[in-house]
């Protein structure tokens, strides 16, 4: 009896958690009655494939997950050469193609006349190489060769003209005045030779000092000054530089015309750069006999003045925006700032020689030039040729004529 009733309770356990097991597999019917029919169970493989799991998964780490690389526009046919309505369509809101050719400086829709401002429908440039550039934006080409080329090389000159001058003047000091005068005076320079000259000169050193300041000065002046007092100062000097330049040119015209015929090559003029005009000290430290101009203030002349200053003129009136019926687009005014920036630094280096001679350099150069006389022996000792012609009365010691002043009574009477 005991046996048959441990048989049935087996059977009655075997029949409960087999009841349980498909209840757990069978989904549940939906709500609200109708078919009571139940979807077939999911088919599970008995052995899945080695290394592959469920969900897509294709590896056991996490950093073996490649997630699915769906299509998309790019990897139409033409895609690059999709203008933007194009491109709006297949992706919409992508500017590519726009920013694309304004990168490469097509011109867009402008309403002001092309007459009045023709770039304006140019947002960047289009790319070009200029020499010492990559092959980019015109506007960062010009930006390459300014601070690449010509700010580090053209400082560098500067400073290297500067610390040649400074050696030679503290080594062997100033040139000449080997004798003592003699009282005899010679005109030099006539009061309109002077005038010129001195309309010049200070022109040039307002360019020039402004010109440093706005090309070099953050360099050495922001860092003391700060920021905001460098600006209003940089900004006070290009204005001084705008106004200075004209007036430049029109008394560089003037010194070209007034001086260019004694400038003309003379005799000993090889002889005197052969020797470096003795500024290097000679034979018994006399200076090369020359005319009234020596060799090296004909070279300062035709080099400096004449090619140099007629480009430096030129290149400054075209930024300055003042010859008129010309194209005052970007591009060209990049080049001309370029060329007048070269122009001037070759410029300042060799009028920098020429200031320390007529200053410090040389003894009785710049009396010359503030009063137009020198002393008989000065003239012998640095133009020899030149006394010559004086002493056998080919040149007139005096040149120019003495003023005159009429006063009431018709006298005239000689100043």
């Amino acid at each position: 009896m005991s046996r048959f009733l441990e048989l049935v309770a087996a059977g009655a356990l075997s029949f409960a958690l087999g009841g349980a097991a498909l209840a757990q597999s069978t989904p549940a019917a939906p709500a609200g009655g109708g078919s009571t029919a139940t979807a077939p169970a999911r088919q599970v493989p008995d052995d899945p494939v080695p290394g592959q799991g469920a969900g897509g998964i294709q590896g056991q780490n996490i950093f073996d997950v490649k997630p699915e690389v769906k299509r998309d526009a790019s990897s139409e046919p033409g895609y690059m050469e999709q203008n933007n309505g194009q491109r709006n369509r297949v992706q919409p809101g992508n500017n590519a193609p726009m920013w694309r050719g304004v990168q490469g400086g097509v011109e867009g829709y402008t309403s002001l006349p092309k007459y009045q401002d023709p770039e304006a429908g140019v947002l960047i440039q289009g790319p070009v190489a200029y020499p010492g550039s990559r092959y980019v934006s015109a506007g960062q080409a010009w930006r390459e060769v300014r601070n690449n080329w010509i700010i580090p090389y053209g400082g560098s000159l500067v400073l290297i003209v500067l610390l040649a001058l400074a050696l030679h003047y503290f080594a062997m000091g100033p040139i000449g005045q080997h004798h003592p005068d003699t009282g005899r005076k010679i005109e030099r320079f006539t009061p309109f030779e002077r005038a010129s000259h001195w309309a010049n000169a200070i022109a040039f050193v307002i360019l020039g000092v402004s010109g440093i300041v706005m090309a070099f000065g953050k360099f050495f002046l922001l860092p003391v000054m700060g920021q905001t007092l460098f600006g209003y100062f940089t900004y006070i000097l290009k204005n001084l530089h705008n106004f200075a330049g004209p007036l430049f040119a029109v008394s560089l015209v003037i010194m070209i015309v007034g001086y260019a015929r004694e400038n003309l090559p003379q005799r000993g003029d090889m002889g005197w750069l052969l020797r470096f005009g003795g500024f290097f000290g000679g034979k018994h430290g006399e200076e090369p006999p020359s005319n009234r101009y020596n060799a090296g203030e004909k070279l300062m002349f035709w080099g400096g003045v004449l090619f140099l200053g007629l480009i430096v003129v030129a290149s400054g009136l075209y930024l300055d925006k003042l010859l008129p019926g010309m194209n005052y687009e970007r591009q060209p005014m990049q080049v001309a700032h370029m060329v007048h920036a070269v122009s001037t630094v070759l410029m300042v280096a060799m009028f920098m020689g020429h200031i320390y001679l007529g200053t410090l350099g040389m003894r009785g150069a710049y009396s010359a030039m503030r009063t137009g006389y020198v002393d008989e022996e000065w003239a012998k000792e640095h133009h020899r040729y030149w006394y010559e012609d004086i002493k056998a009365g080919r040149i007139p010691a005096q040149r120019s004529k003495p003023l005159t002043i009429v006063d009431d009574t018709q006298t005239v009477r000689t100043v």
